[in-house]
Formats: structure tokens, C-alpha cells, sequence
């Protein structure tokens, strides 16, 4: 079959939906190696220990992630694999900022088998497909968001796990315990993952990467003090 992909990774911690998933997809492209991932870590490792993955479906809400976090880090260490955004919620900004973002397409969890069948197509052709129904002067993803976008791109797949569970409100030490490495290491980790976001506190950090929510903190949108 022309196009046909090698292999298509599906990102989503509900069973049934990524059941659902794998049912269109096998469909339409019979013998492809179908993936499934219900957290982050498992996407990294997905996408480490197979290169050949051609597409990620990736839920919105995944475990691990925060907000478009994921879509941010998937797009900038794996930049030969397209990436779908999936999810329930299809407001036209949350459309928009995920094609901001790096998303080839977004799939509403509702659309008709039909759309998701064309869409994934289309991205498979090399297509960047904008839903007909976002239409125009929406608003995207701000100049900041976008900065912090290319950060959290730059960042190994270490220090996205690393800055996920900080935002999560984890110390030092239980990200260290959680990830079986010594807090020496991690405090390295903080140090790297600063730089890159050119902040200077944990406190900081957490601000910037909620630039990337669905819900930005206050401290992000609210006018700036006269």
C-alpha cells in the first residue's frame, strides 16, 4: 500500500478509546506495528526503543505530561515522527495551540471514524491538516508559551520526567526515589533544566511550564503591575 506506515504509536491511558484506535487504524493500514502507551514514560520508551514509528496519537490529558508539555518534548526529540493531538476537548483555542505547538493535527475523541481515517492520512502524506471547523482569528499559543515550547523541546528525555514530577509538586528527594537515581543527580538535573528555561528557582520553572496548561496560572495572564 503507498504510504504505508511502519509502525504507529497510540498514546492514550484509556483502554477503551485506544482499543478503538487500533481497530480504525488496523483497518485502514493492515500490518502495521501498532504501539500502545498509557504514560509518558512509556511513550519515551516507545519512541527510544523504536525508531521506525511514523505517527504518535497522543492523548492530551497523558499521565506524565503537563498540558501540551508532551506534544513540546515529543516534537523536538523526535522530529521525524508526526504527532496527532487527540482529545475530548475540541474548543477552537485549544485547536489552535496544539497546531502552535507542533502538532501535524488534532482528532476530537468524537469525530466520525471517517475524519479519523482522512486525517491520519493526510499527516501520513506529509499534510498539516487544520479541522475546517477551527475557523479564523482564533487565539494560539503567545510568544512566551511558544519560548517555553522550544525549552521544553530541548530538554533529554530524563530531564522531561525530571521537570513533569517538579511541577507535580515532588521534592528533590522523591523524584530521586521515584526514578531510582541518586538526589545529587537530580539537583544536576534542576541545574540543566533552569538553564534551558531561563528561570532560577523551582518556583520559576513551574510558572514557565505553566504557560503550556490549558488553564495558564493567574501569575501568567494577569496584566503587568503599573
Amino acid at each position: 500500500m503507498p504510504g504505508q506506515p511502519r509502525a504507529i504509536l497510540i498514546a492514550d491511558d484509556h483502554p477503551l478509546f485506544r482499543s478503538a484506535l487500533m481497530q480504525v487504524i488496523s483497518i485502514s493500514y493492515p500490518g502495521t506495528s501498532l504501539l500502545e502507551a498509557t504514560d509518558i514514560p512509556e511513550v519515551q520508551r516507545c519512541l527510544v526503543e523504536r525508531p521506525d514509528i511514523d505517527l504518535v496519537l497522543l492523548d492530551l490529558h497523558m499521565p506524565g505530561a503537563y498540558g501540551f508539555s508532551a506534544l513540546a518534548f515529543i516534537t523536538g526529540n523526535f522530529p521525524d515522527c508526526k504527532v496527532v493531538m487527540v482529545s475530548a476537548n475540541n474548543h477552537p483555542e485549544t485547536i489552535q495551540r496544539a497546531l502552535d505547538y507542533g502538532a501535524a493535527s488534532f482528532l476530537s475523541k468524537s469525530a466520525p471514524v471517517e475524519q479519523m481515517q482522512q486525517t491520519i492520512a493526510q499527516v501520513l502524506a506529509g499534510q498539516l491538516v487544520t479541522p475546517v471547523d477551527i475557523g479564523r482569528g482564533v487565539r494560539g499559543a503567545d510568544i512566551a508559551s511558544l519560548d517555553v515550547s522550544e525549552a521544553v523541546a530541548s530538554l533529554t528525555p530524563k530531564q522531561f520526567r525530571v521537570v513533569s514530577m517538579l511541577v507535580e509538586g515532588l521534592l528533590n528527594k522523591q523524584i530521586a526515589y521515584e526514578l531510582g537515581i541518586t538526589e545529587a543527580t537530580i539537583k544536576a538535573h534542576m541545574t540543566e533544566i533552569f538553564r534551558k528555561l531561563g528561570v532560577h528557582s523551582r518556583t520559576q520553572a513551574v510558572l514557565a511550564l505553566g504557560s503550556l496548561a490549558l488553564d495558564p496560572p493567574p501569575e501568567l495572564v494577569k496584566p503587568p503591575s503599573e
